[in-house]
């Protein structure tokens, strides 16, 4: 069952390194996650399953001990998603960029309780399909939480990575408040579609944990929504 979430943002702008001379201006961002994050480990969860947007060729489960980079944006930072089980090799399959941020933000938080697992998730996944998903991963212990990874639009201004879209800053808003009031309806019912033409790479995760959530009774708090670079960025945490 869904105890506890968490739902961050997931730019790789996230991580210092990565931002280097513009890393001040995400600090209230980072802040917020740090405070979700606290959320979950007050929950003593089980089981922490970190799920984000993916490609083609990362969707799916990813094993504890799974280790993602930074290389690709030009930084040799190297994080690791948990421990694998003792005795057992490091799995070698790359974490994707949303949940190497993910990674990246648990150590931070110096993360010590349950095991952790992550999930890649396909950005045109179908809403069923994401639901059923996230139900299954309630199901995976007595006490589960998911730390989710997943932006807004990019299309909130005219030098956001998808241009200005008139559409964007209503969605966000919608997006913003159900995941704060943690609606679970609200969260199934966004535009799939239009959330794809938005390049809202957050939907699925979100529908995830609206999956996850049915029927678990959990209220939320959203604590930052903004569009720093033109993107909405919103950190809730649901307990």
């Amino acid at each position: 069952m869904l105890v506890a979430a968490a739902v961050c943002p997931c730019p790789p702008l996230l991580v210092p390194e990565v931002a280097a001379g513009a890393g001040p201006e995400l600090d209230a961002a980072r802040n917020a996650c740090l405070d979700a994050l606290g959320v979950l480990a007050a929950a003593r969860p089980d089981l922490l399953v970190v799920a984000g947007p993916a490609g083609p060729d990362d969707r799916g489960p990813f094993l504890p001990g799974s280790a993602g980079s930074f290389a690709g944006f030009g930084v040799g930072l190297t994080v690791r998603l948990g421990e694998p089980p003792a005795g057992a090799p490091a799995p070698g399959r790359p974490l994707p960029a949303s949940l190497a941020v993910g990674a990246w933000l648990l150590d931070r938080a110096r993360w010590a309780g349950a095991p952790v697992e992550g999930l890649g998730v396909g950005e045109t996944l179908a809403a069923e399909r994401c639901l059923r998903a996230g139900a299954d991963l309630a199901a995976r212990a007595e006490r589960v939480a998911l730390l989710v990874m997943g932006d807004g639009s990019a299309c909130r201004t005219v030098k956001a990575p998808g241009y200005l879209d008139e559409r964007a800053a209503a969605f966000d808003a919608e997006a913003a408040r159900a995941l704060g009031r943690a609606d679970v309806a609200a969260l199934s019912a966004l535009d799939e579609s239009l959330a794809y033409e938005l390049k809202a790479a957050g939907r699925a995760p979100w529908q995830v944990l609206a999956g996850a959530a049915r029927g678990a009774g959990l209220g939320g708090r959203l604590l930052y929504e903004d569009a720093p670079y033109g993107v909405g960025y919103a950190v809730a945490a649901w307990s």
